[in-house]
């Protein structure tokens, strides 16, 4: 039989961890995750590969390709296109980043993107789209400036 400080030390280990995975974006909250409704044409916070971005938004589609990485991350190399704003910037410089239009979002691994798609999706966007990172793109060889 446990002693109740053991048993509180086990709660409070589990609500640690349980506050960790929330704070973190974790899927395993099902409404995180949730799509939109099937007639709804805007797209909110959609995972989109880099295959499915050319197809998608290749040459001439209306977009914004927004890289969330630090501007010293964007110098040494960029996805041709891509317009910079910091995720620790991107609240205050929201009025940059047209609300009409598809927003694709990346950074260098795919968690800042997240948390750009998270800003857009509380302001109101309505088409967002998540690349994850850089290194991805790159690595399945499509070009970087």
């Amino acid at each position: 039989m446990q002693t109740p400080i053991q048993i509180l030390r086990r709660l409070t280990a589990l609500a640690l961890v349980a506050l960790f995975f929330a704070g973190s974006g974790c899927a395993a909250n099902p409404l995180a995750a949730a799509e939109p409704a099937a007639d709804s044409a805007a797209k909110v916070n959609t995972p989109i590969s880099p295959a499915e971005y050319q197809s998608q938004f290749g040459v001439g589609a209306d977009h914004i390709l927004l890289d969330v990485r630090t501007p010293e991350e964007f110098a040494s190399g960029h996805i041709p296109g891509a317009v910079n704003i910091a995720v620790d910037q991107l609240p205050q410089r929201l009025s940059e980043v047209p609300p009409d239009r598809p927003v694709v979002v990346y950074c260098h691994s795919g968690n800042r993107s997240g948390q750009a798609a998270q800003i857009l999706d509380r302001a109101g966007y309505a088409q967002i789209y998540d690349l994850g990172g850089i290194v991805t793109w790159a690595q399945q060889g499509f070009p970087v400036q």
